[in-house]
């Protein structure tokens, strides 16, 4: 059967391959701490009891209709209002669109802004931009980043890219990493930004920056976030932001995402995804529009899953590092943001007991699900080469006894290895 070229070239995910893998040991029995999916057992981090009542009183209300492709007025009235207030950010309700999540607008702001063959630079690891870039005919430019400056995108990696490229895909805090840009950083980059955007004539389509801040509201101890605008104001008709309540309130099948930027552009992305129906449910924006303005219940829900989340970090943070101590092979990058822990297993190279050399990060994951019932994500599901030994683990779904009973699994695995 003949299929498009587009469709002929596009991968499937590495993060569903490892969770099949995952569910096929657990249907024989076995007991996984699965850290891969970047996602929230409901029965760990249900989502606000506010925000659940007030979409079951929605749907009771027959509020089960087409919403406006752009989304409710009170829902981006209240995301207004909700960025001026937490972030100190000015747009109006017309510079903001509501979609069924957040990947509808990355993909929305790649079509509204991305020809064939135009260039988009992104760090690695990176999530997903490969695929879009793909989706769209793009030129991927990829950057790679180090332990170093946290995996974070630094701009002297990235201005020798800058010229003649089309778009600049960031997030912070970041997918898979869980670290953030520093203030400093993230004005380095965006003062390149700014100087290439003079440099280009009038008939050259500027540089554009997606900015992926959807994990912002989950940072932790001292760690701030910052965003480009709110650093470089003469950014702005230059930067879309990718936001919304997936993260930040365990909402993630709640599929209530909000982009917003410049009103042109945002006005296109609006006709994109009215094409192709990516609307959020009409209950649901609804239920968010009235729980978004209760400061103090958003706050308390805050409060408390931040310190679960950052409990199971440390947690996983602190265990590896006695590993460590102790001599093992084995590193993390202290917890910053999002859900995520970057961690290091430098055992490639290694026999496992079958005999089977572990190459890659890809062999080395099945070791450690087989073996220490363990499943992390390798950064080379991310774009990162498969010879370098970091992994992304998720704590969103496992509970913190969870995760700490797999250290002593992980320890005795990696004690099997010659």
């Amino acid at each position: 059967m003949q299929v498009s070229k587009m469709a002929a070239g596009l991968s499937g995910s590495e993060i569903i391959r490892i969770g099949n893998q995952v569910s096929e040991q657990v249907r024989q029995g076995a007991n996984i701490c699965n850290l891969t999916i970047g996602d929230f057992d409901s029965a760990i981090f249900p989502i606000p009891a506010e925000l659940n009542a007030g979409i079951v009183k929605a749907y009771q209300a027959g509020i089960t209709n087409y919403p406006p492709a752009a989304g409710v007025v009170e829902l981006r009235e209240a995301v207004a209002e909700f960025l001026q207030t937490r972030q100190g950010l000015t747009y109006s309700p017309n510079d903001i669109l509501v979609a069924g999540g957040s990947r509808p607008l990355i993909y929305a702001t790649y079509r509204a802004l991305v020809d064939p063959g135009d260039r988009v630079i992104f760090p690695l690891p990176s999530w997903n931009n490969n695929h879009y870039c793909h989706l769209v005919g793009a030129t991927p430019v990829t950057v790679p980043t180090y332990s170093e400056n946290n995996f974070m995108p630094a701009a002297a990696d990235l201005a020798p890219h800058l010229a003649g490229a089309t778009l600049l895909a960031l997030c912070s805090p970041l997918n898979p990493t869980g670290t953030v840009f520093t203030k400093a950083g993230l004005e380095e980059i965006c003062d390149l930004v700014v100087a290439e955007n003079k440099r280009r004539g009038p008939d050259e389509k500027p540089l554009y920056i997606l900015y992926d801040q959807i994990y912002w509201l989950l940072t932790f101890g001292d760690t701030q976030h910052f965003d480009p605008v709110s650093l470089r104001p003469e950014l702005r008709d230059y930067v879309i932001y990718i936001d919304g309540i997936s993260k930040c309130f365990a909402a993630t099948g709640v599929r209530v995402g909000y982009g917003f930027g410049p009103a042109p552009i945002i006005e296109k992305m609006k006709s994109i995804l009215g094409h192709v129906g990516a609307w959020a449910p009409k209950a649901e924006q609804v239920a968010t529009a009235h729980f978004l303005p209760e400061a103090a219940t958003v706050d308390a829900y805050l409060t408390a899953m931040k310190s679960r989340l950052d409990s199971s970090l440390e947690s996983l943070f602190k265990g590896l590092q006695e590993m460590k101590a102790g001599g093992y092979s084995v590193d993390a990058v202290a917890p910053a943001g999002a859900i995520y822990l970057t961690i290091k297993i430098d055992v490639l190279g290694r026999t496992a007991p079958d005999g089977t050399v572990l190459a890659t990060t890809a062999e080395l994951t099945s070791y450690l699900i087989a073996e220490a019932q363990l499943a992390l994500v390798p950064f080379s599901a991310f774009g990162s080469p498969a010879s370098e030994p970091w992994f992304r683990a998720s704590v969103g779904a496992e509970t913190m006894e969870s995760i700490t009973a797999a250290l002593p699994r992980l320890r005795a695995a990696l004690d099997k290895l010659q």
